[in-house]
């Protein structure tokens, strides 16, 4: 029908141009540039045609099509074949506070408890007084640094005067140069006695200092009351900072020379699994069993609280020579047949493989393909659902 009203278009336009053409040469000559627009007109009637009758064709079998704004909707991801290999070995392991994450407040001089500041379960932070003492000790530190740094001020000036009249000929050098050592000596016994009283913690002329926390973090325990006495080392308080955790497993002690800081891992706790990286390794560091510790942190993602039981999956072992290794969500399964999808021109085709062993979340390719191919990864699954739904319409 199309084609038939296209014809009769034709014929309409031709005799109109005979008409023109007989009524005057001139009018048709003005009017020749009216040609292009109706070559034009045939040209996009045909390709108007082309498309529909592209419409119609079929997706080659085993193609699932794909426009690239329909992959990122559907949110398929794609990557590139890998190589690798090796085996996968599953640990046992806690999660556990780090060492700097626990802080047993002691006292630096004895001393009788002034005011407790805080309680347990509060919040503190670096540097935050914990309690108030009074010592006898720390008054003789303090003293003992306000007397040498007089002493040394004291030589100071002494090794200045004898400069000055040095330079008028009044004392001999050699008593300069012993002003001088003198006040040398001075200047570093009054620097000794400053740190005595800054490690006793940095008490007043009454002896009275501040007991700090070293760390951010809670109050788990306070060890002292008012009026109190606590001995020099003794435990004030305890603080401890919960979000300072990490996994420790416990490990064969083969496992030492296999694995390294900065390795990759899998961790599945009660939240759920989760992505790790290995911090450090301590052969022979288990008490009892002599047991290689492993110690690691989590990726984008928060850990159970602390004493929380986990588990651990390694990737060890030499990488398979020459073999190849996609994610394991990329394998998918149709009719029996193991299959990976392999991005082609427009969409992706499903490609069967012969799959190996499976490690650390990727999974051997033995077979099938070459090696640098992209394939879907996240979300292949959705590429299987809708292949399975166009033979199904096909089939109809």
């Amino acid at each position: 029908m199309r084609k038939l009203q296209a014809n009769r278009t034709l014929l309409i336009g031709a005799a109109a141009a005979l008409v023109l053409l007989g009524g005057g040469g001139l009018f048709l000559a003005l009017n020749s540039s009216d040609a292009p627009p109706a070559a034009e007109g045939e040209a996009a009637q045909a390709e108007e045609e082309g498309q529909a009758e592209g419409e119609g064709a079929e997706a080659p079998a085993g193609v699932v099509p794909l426009t690239a704004d329909q992959i990122r909707a559907a949110g398929i991801g794609v990557v590139s074949v890998g190589g690798g290999g090796g085996s996968e070995t599953r640990l046992a392991g806690r999660v556990e506070p780090m060492v700097d994450a626990r802080a047993a407040v002691a006292a630096s001089v004895g001393g009788r408890v002034e005011r407790v500041l805080v309680a347990p379960g509060q919040s503190v932070r670096a540097g935050q007084a914990l309690a108030t003492l009074v010592s006898g000790d720390a008054a003789t530190f303090r003293a003992d640094a306000d007397a040498a740094a007089a002493q040394a001020e004291a030589a100071r000036q002494a090794y200045q005067r004898d400069r000055n009249l040095a330079d008028q000929g009044v004392v001999a050098r050699q008593e300069v140069e012993a002003s001088r050592a003198q006040s040398l000596s001075a200047e570093a016994a009054a620097r000794a006695a400053r740190a005595r009283a800054a490690a006793a913690g940095s008490p007043n002329a009454s002896g009275r200092l501040s007991v700090a926390s070293p760390i951010s973090g809670v109050i788990t325990s306070v060890q002292v009351g008012p009026g109190g006495f606590v001995p020099q080392g003794g435990v004030v308080a305890e603080v401890t900072n919960p979000a300072r955790i990490e996994l420790v497993f416990n490990a064969p002690p083969a496992l030492a020379v296999q694995v390294r800081a900065g390795s990759r891992m899998k961790a599945t706790g009660p939240n759920g699994e989760f992505d790790a990286v290995v911090t450090g390794v301590a052969p022979g560091a288990g008490a009892d069993s002599g047991a290689t510790i492993i110690r690691a942190r989590p990726v984008g993602a928060s850990l159970p609280p602390a004493g929380s039981a986990v588990t651990g999956a390694i990737v060890t072992g030499e990488p398979t020579t020459g073999g190849l290794t996609v994610p394991s969500e990329a394998v998918q399964t149709i009719e029996g047949a193991t299959v990976v999808f392999v991005q082609v021109q427009g969409g992706f085709r499903a490609v069967p493989v012969l799959a190996g062993r499976q490690a650390g979340g990727r999974t051997e390719i033995l077979r099938g393909l070459e090696g640098g191919e992209r394939i879907a990864a996240a979300n292949a699954f959705l590429l299987k659902a809708e292949l399975a739904k166009g033979e199904a319409e096909h089939g109809h």
